[in-house]
């Protein structure tokens, strides 16, 4: 734990005063509807509170109001059911580093459309990825003979946003800038989907290392006691202590999280992570810190802990884990030193 975490601290850029805007990260979130306008607020307001200046959300056009009114911090774009929604959203990718697919997403088949549009756009300019697992529920299962194929027998319901990966694989095979978040029922029904059978359950660990090759080294997240990740080469477990609490909304906390860190990470090299994937590096911090931020609510809060309480506890939590010598108790430092 403590070798992963230190990998962490060393793509954590200092704060300066010569920065301008921007340069911490500008992140871009994508989703949210009518139904859904928390998921996609609590997704960018993590992105900032992590430490990225700048935090957009592309919405459908009822639900921006309601997620613009939530924090003055947002930048809103109420452009995911326009017809021209890939096209409105292509033109601020040069403007973004990273990019949150999923958050409040729904099952409405223009918005996904639109969303296989924008995750093309972005693979074109290889630009990091976090996709939330309800997109990626319904991916193909791999022929002998052949490229993978859609699945069958999943049902409507199940198929949500990256139906349209089922419909093409090569949205996200091997796209190695992609990272998945799936929960513990969304990796089985992944799996399934991808590899054809389910994944024995008593070696997560090699599960998820399968599962990551089979989509051709892409970055999987899998969450639950523990988390476990993996790009296909290697595994970490993060086992930091987290909390009872499940309430809904504590995976966009993290999707948003893991998407500044998968900017810095990149950004910073694999020089500064001895030699790991930069992204299975971020999506440890990131695990690391929705835990740390569930701890330190439910400490406080105990049973009736929100999401908001979590969020609330970004900043203290990052400085635990990141800004001190060891993530000890004592004296903090800015990133970038260590308390002698």
């Amino acid at each position: 734990m403590e070798a992963a975490l230190q990998l962490v601290r060393n793509v954590v850029p200092p704060l300066a005063a010569c920065k301008h805007k921007g340069q911490a990260g500008r992140i871009g979130v994508v989703g949210g509807c009518p139904e859904y306008t928390g998921a996609p607020y609590f997704a960018a307001i993590s992105a900032l509170k992590v430490g990225a200046d700048l935090s957009h959300v592309f919405s459908t056009q009822d639900a921006a109001a309601v997620i613009k009114s939530y924090s003055p911090e947002l930048i809103v774009h109420p452009v995911l059911d326009s017809p021209s929604a890939v096209q409105d959203v292509e033109k601020w990718l040069p403007r973004l580093h990273a990019l949150v697919v999923g958050p409040g997403l729904g099952r409405d088949d223009v918005l996904l459309e639109n969303v296989k549009g924008i995750l093309e756009a972005s693979k074109a300019r290889g630009m990091p990825v976090v996709i939330d697992a309800v997109s990626v529920a319904s991916s193909p299962v791999p022929s002998s003979q052949g490229p993978p194929r859609p699945r069958s027998d999943v049902s409507p319901r199940l198929q949500d946003g990256l139906w349209l990966v089922a419909q093409q694989p090569a949205l996200i095979q091997g796209y190695r800038k992609a990272v998945l978040t799936p929960n513990h029922v969304e990796f089985s029904r992944l799996a399934e989907a991808v590899l054809g059978d389910p994944l024995d359950g008593g070696d997560r660990s090699r599960a998820v290392l399968r599962l990551s090759r089979a989509l051709g080294n892409v970055t999987v997240v899998q969450k639950g006691e523990q988390d476990v990740i993996s790009d296909g080469e290697q595994a970490l477990t993060c086992s930091q202590e987290g909390s009872g609490r499940r309430c809904g909304g504590q995976g966009d906390l993290l999707s948003g999280s893991l998407g500044v860190l998968a900017h810095w990470a990149l950004l910073a090299g694999p020089e500064k992570t001895s030699g790991s994937s930069p992204l299975l590096v971020a999506a440890f911090g990131a695990c690391a810190l929705t835990r740390q931020c569930a701890r330190q609510a439910f400490q406080k809060h105990g049973r009736a802990t929100t999401t908001t309480d979590m969020i609330r506890e970004i900043g203290p939590a990052f400085s635990r884990l990141f800004e001190t010598s060891a993530g000890a108790d004592g004296g903090v430092a800015p990133t970038g030193e260590l308390c002698l």
